[in-house]
Parts: C-alpha cells; sequence; structure tokens
C-alpha cells in the first residue's frame, strides 16, 4: 500500500505483481477492495496497480467541491502511472471507473494499451439524457449528506461491506464526478485504435444497451456477456469474470487480442 498526493490530496494505491502495467478503477462507491478476488489471477503476469478514487476507501475526503471532477480523476490515473514507471498501460474499470478509463483514453491515448471496460456507459449524446442522469447522481448525493454512509445499506450486497471514512466526499464525489457534463467521452468511441474488451452481466439491465453501443462503436471491441451477473460482475461470477479476461491480456503480450468466450 502507498500514497500519492496530488496537490494536497493523497490518492491511496496498491501494486502487485510485476510485467505490463495494468490498472484498475472501481465504481462509484465501491473501493480497490471489490477486486480482492481478481489479485491473484491477474498479477501472475502483469504489475496490477489497484486504488481508491478521491473521495473513497483510503484516499483523501477534501473539502472543496471543485477537488472532485473527470479532470481530475483523469489526472490521478496518469499520476499513479507516472509513480509505479509505467509509460503505457492497460488501463480497466468498472462502471464510473470504467466511464474514467475511457476518459483517460481520450486525454491521453498514447499511454493506453488497452481498455478492459466492466458494466460501464460511455455517457450521452443528448442533453436531456445526460440531465436524467445528472439528477441522479444530484440525488444520490443528497442522499448521503442527508443519511450519511447508512446509504450504502440499501445500494449493493459489494458496496454494503465498504469501507468509507466519511459520506460527505460520496456526496461531492456524486455530484462532481458521477455527474457528466458534455459528450466527449461517447464522441470518441470510434476513434480509439487500442485492443478493447466490454464486459458486461447478463443481468446488468440498464449496461446492456450501453455495452453493445460501445462494442459497435469501438473499433474492433470485443464483447463478453457474463450470465448469471448483475452490475458488480467480477463479484457476481469472478470465475467466468477471470474466464473472460485473461485470454485477452494473454493475447496483448502475444500481440493478437486472444479469443474470448
Amino acid at each position: 500500500m502507498a500514497k500519492l498526493n496530488r496537490n494536497g490530496v493523497d490518492i491511496h494505491y496498491e501494486v502487485h505483481g510485476s510485467g505490463p502495467a495494468l490498472i484498475l478503477t472501481h465504481g462509484y462507491s465501491s473501493t480497490s477492495a471489490m477486486w480482492q478476488g481478481q489479485i491473484e489471477a491477474l498479477s501472475r503476469r502483469h504489475k496490477l496497480i489497484l486504488w481508491d478514487m478521491r473521495g473513497h476507501g483510503l484516499s483523501d475526503y477534501p473539502d472543496d467541491p471543485d477537488a472532485y471532477s473527470e479532470a481530475a480523476t483523469v489526472g490521478d490515473i496518469a499520476a499513479l502511472l507516472d509513480a509505479v514507471g509505467a509509460e503505457q498501460a492497460i488501463v480497466g474499470g468498472l462502471s464510473l471507473g470504467g466511464y474514467m478509463s475511457l476518459a483517460f483514453h481520450r486525454a491521453h491515448p498514447e499511454r493506453v494499451r488497452a481498455l478492459l471496460i466492466i458494466d460501464t456507459g460511455p455517457g450521452f449524446k443528448k442533453d436531456d439524457a445526460r440531465e436524467a442522469w445528472n439528477k441522479r447522481a444530484r440525488d444520490t448525493g443528497d442522499r448521503f449528506d442527508r443519511d450519511g454512509l447508512d446509504v450504502l445499506k440499501s445500494l449493493s450486497a459489494e458496496r454494503a461491506s465498504v469501507t468509507h471514512r466519511n459520506a460527505r466526499g460520496l456526496a461531492l464525489a456524486a455530484r462532481g464526478m458521477l455527474a457528466q457534463r458534455d459528450a466527449r467521452v461517447i464522441e470518441s468511441l470510434p476513434d480509439i485504435r487500442v485492443p478493447s474488451l466490454v464486459v458486461v452481466g447478463a443481468d446488468d439491465t440498464p449496461f446492456l444497451a450501453a455495452s453493445d453501443y460501445m462494442a459497435a462503436k469501438i473499433p474492433g471491441a470485443r464483447k463478453v456477456v457474463i450470465p448469471n451477473a448483475g452490475h458488480a460482475v467480477n463479484i457476481d461470477q469472478p470465475q467466468a469474470f477471470i474466464a473472460a479476461v485473461l485470454p485477452f491480456l494473454d493475447g496483448l503480450e502475444s500481440g493478437a487480442p486472444g479469443r474470448v468466450a
């Protein structure tokens, strides 16, 4: 475990294994602990970097709302890669972590070797759809401000067991990181030129269409739908998740992304 100071904000991260860099970002209101079941398999041939987004887990919870943004998160990922000496990495994440991975590629395409996008949406082209999403994000922030960390108990089994220092950071992260300002990420999908794997749980109904869209718009992208899995696909079906991801990662090392089921 280590800390990276970003303009006065400490970012918690940990590194497992050695080899080509693979950085994974958790979903909103989760933490890096969500990848615990994948550390052994993913660190055998890779330098696996896990971290807590600002306002989450063991990272800092700044009081300034301006400290929470897509740009700050993208900057955190870049700084983490610098800290571990990785010029390039396989960049991936789940839900908000997957969206931030796409945002990182848009900002720093030269640093992305491949993309691993899990139970994620790429944002919205239409203003009304984005505003509906943002209203839910603001409402989520308001709930954390009003009810504190008890909100986690009503979300999912995976998030009910996570550890956060306070609810204020999660409220600010909802408004500053979960909410979206524009369509730049979704519009960047056709410009992606790196191997990309889209993974989604078959029962993750809100994200099925988004996964189809990304698989269609990202040139050469592969998609895997994992049965009997919801939004936290790697937790619901850990063996099936690894069975989907490892051939893709192994294929990168052999020069051609491996076949996935």
